[in-house]
């Protein structure tokens, strides 16, 4: 009997561990997300039976989130690719890319006239800190520094 009534609350517990959303995903639309996972699909529809669009391999990747189904997500990438993804996938972590032509100053400080720390060419990826005076702290794979908001996709209002 010990056993049944086990068996019965750790299957009671499984589902509703199943019901709850994915971590920092079940919020107010639109909300920028990072790709948590090393490969993610994009598929036509909020499902598995879906066929997939697009493998992301790109783990960091900021997209913006812009409809909820379940846990489903519509999203747009930042070359403007638009589909469904897995929430489970997703990371409420804020990263961005670097856009724009050219290269992109990563400064000291949040001042076009601080000292430049490195360039950064368009396409690499990081991770946002705060942003202020027109400038957002990036740190990609542990260089930190200062980019100019508007060479981020990722950063500002989704």
């Amino acid at each position: 009997m010990a056993m049944y009534r086990f068996l019965m609350l750790l299957v009671a517990g499984l589902c509703a561990m199943a019901s709850l959303p994915a971590h920092g995903q079940d919020r107010d639309v639109p909300y920028w997300a990072s790709i948590r996972a090393d490969v993610l699909n994009m598929r036509v529809g909020p499902s598995q039976d879906y066929r997939i669009e697009w493998v992301y391999k790109r783990k960091g990747l900021p997209l913006r989130v812009i409809r909820r189904v379940e846990a489903w997500r519509f999203v747009e990438d930042p070359d403007g690719a638009q589909g469904w993804v897995s929430a489970s996938l997703l990371s409420p972590e804020r990263s961005a890319i670097i856009i724009g032509d050219g290269l992109a100053a990563i400064r000291a400080e949040p001042d076009p006239g601080s000292k430049l720390k490195w360039n950064a060419e368009p396409g690499v990826v990081g991770y946002l800190g705060k942003c202020e005076n027109g400038f957002c702290q990036f740190n990609t794979d542990g260089h930190k520094g200062w980019v100019q908001a508007d060479r981020l996709w990722g950063a500002g209002e989704p």
